[in-house]
């Protein structure tokens, strides 16, 4: 299939229309103040410089330590946060600048699954009114059209349609997850970023919520963007990935090749974590010494040395960039750099 690329005269956009989200250079920082007079002494760089594409029915992927910036990512991809600089490409039209009515229009297309499933569900609202919010805010439909949409999704996410007067306390974590999904799925979006969806969940309601999403998937068309630490759940969910170090991506590729044959000395640590089901199966963990530097004072060159089995005095001065070293895999670092 020949790529179907068009260009954007207003914005001189290059468009690939299979691809439904593109990020280029994304950077979010949160200044830091101090003193009396409250001066500005330095930035915590929560995302630096990363940049990604999600083609229209894929997962991808983003993993990482806690602190490393993917929930930062994602909630700057929606417009939840305010980047600090680059550009965020929804549908073949550039979304970071947007502002009112058009950037309301706009929102409608991706939503969010947030980690918490209660502190995001107003307590004092009843499930069919948290679920139906979105329709209201974008529609003129009926108050019998709308019972009847969100008793529906209710059904599709696994509740009951009796549970429209119901308030979130009356409701298991896993359930509420439900509830938070359905509201996600109101306005039929295109993308959806999940961010740690099933963390906060018991083990055992982990599976049927990480199922449910896949069925949705499929049956409404979606395009999502997931966001873990688990790395058992990623491979699970995902088609392809993007691993983060300290708002840094260092790895970008296709699921089987991240898990098999990881490229980065940060990958293949996070992957040698992984349990091995077969006792028979012996598996050398890779054990990295030090602590995660802090994000307002990030190492030079390359975010990762301080604590690289393999790094080089090179490593210390030269910012490595993500470049394909095998088909369909990326990486940033200088191991891997020819010339």
């Amino acid at each position: 299939m020949s790529q179907q690329v068009q260009l954007d005269e207003k914005k001189d956009i290059h468009v690939d229309k299979e691809v439904l989200l593109e990020v280029r250079n994304l950077k979010k920082y949160y200044p830091v103040h101090a003193g009396f007079f409250k001066r500005k002494v330095g930035d915590v760089k929560a995302v630096d410089d990363i940049s990604l594409t999600l083609k229209k029915g894929e997962t991808f992927g983003l993993v990482g330590e806690s602190g490393c910036g993917k929930s930062t990512a994602g909630r700057t991809i929606l417009r939840l946060t305010e980047s600090t600089d680059g550009q965020v490409i929804f549908d073949g039209k550039d979304i970071t600048n947007l502002s009112g009515s058009l950037l309301r229009e706009k929102r409608q297309d991706f939503q969010m699954v947030f980690q918490d499933p209660y502190a995001s569900l107003n307590p004092k609202m009843m499930v069919g009114h948290l679920v139906d919010e979105p329709i209201r805010n974008y529609t003129n439909k009926s108050h019998k059209q709308l019972k009847t949409e969100v008793e529906e999704l209710l059904e599709r996410v696994g509740l009951r349609a009796e549970d429209y007067f119901k308030y979130p306390h009356e409701f298991s974590g896993g359930q509420r997850q439900r509830i938070g999904i359905a509201r996600a799925l109101a306005l039929n979006p295109k993308l959806i970023v999940a961010d740690e969806p099933v963390s906060a969940l018991d083990v055992s309601i982990q599976s049927q919520v990480l199922n449910l999403l896949k069925e949705l998937q499929g049956e409404f068309d979606l395009t999502y963007l997931f966001i873990a630490h688990d790395l058992s759940v990623v491979k699970h969910m995902s088609d392809r990935i993007g691993v983060m170090y300290l708002g840094h991506m260092v790895e970008v590729g296709d699921k089987d090749a991240i898990y098999k044959e990881p490229l980065h000395p940060y990958t293949q640590a996070l992957t040698s974590a992984i349990p091995e089901p077969d006792p028979l199966i012996k598996k050398e963990r890779i054990i990295l010494e030090g602590d995660v530097p802090s994000p307002q004072n990030p190492p030079t060159g390359c975010v990762f040395h301080t604590r690289c089995p393999v790094a080089m005095p090179k490593c210390k001065e030269i910012i490595p960039q993500l470049k394909e070293v095998r088909p369909n895999q990326q990486v940033a670092c200088l191991l891997y750099d020819k010339e």
